[in-house]
């Protein structure tokens, strides 16, 4: 199971989505410096879905591992994968260009660049997957 390439790439993608989001800030102001786990504290919802959204998305990559005698389903998963972690990227951005204090000095942490990190590795582990299928389905052809 391991053995694969596309299970090692859905491994680092899980450990980067459920790890290092709570290691790495996701921005700071001259006040404070926010992580993943400081969002659950807010007020907002879309605030509170940030954290969430990292943590299906490490799901999504640990459960599509474990899924390797039904490629089509690992597939699957690795799509709602990259959907998640797309809508995950779309509510970071659009939290950076509405920060509160934007006037004064703030910078982006690498916790937002997380989720393209994460996208680039579930595409490489479902365009191995898809190689895996194609394989299979051509051995069946010449039985």
């Amino acid at each position: 199971m391991i053995q694969r390439i596309q299970s090692l790439y859905l491994l680092v993608a899980g450990i980067i989505s459920g790890g290092l989001t709570f290691v790495f800030k996701l921005w700071s102001t001259n006040k404070e410096v926010i992580f993943s786990t400081d969002l659950l504290n807010s007020s907002s919802i879309l605030d509170k879905s940030i954290p969430l959204l990292y943590i299906v998305s490490a799901i999504l990559s640990i459960a599509a591992i474990f899924l390797f005698k039904n490629r089509q389903l690992q597939f699957v998963f690795g799509r709602l994968n990259i959907l998640t972690n797309l809508f995950l990227l779309g509510v970071l951005v659009y939290l950076s260009l509405t920060l509160s204090g934007e006037a004064s000095v703030s910078e982006k942490g690498i916790g937002m660049f997380i989720p393209v990190i994460t996208i680039l590795l579930v595409v490489l582990a479902n365009k191995a997957i898809k190689k895996d299928e194609d394989l299979v389905k051509s051995v069946d052809r010449l039985r």
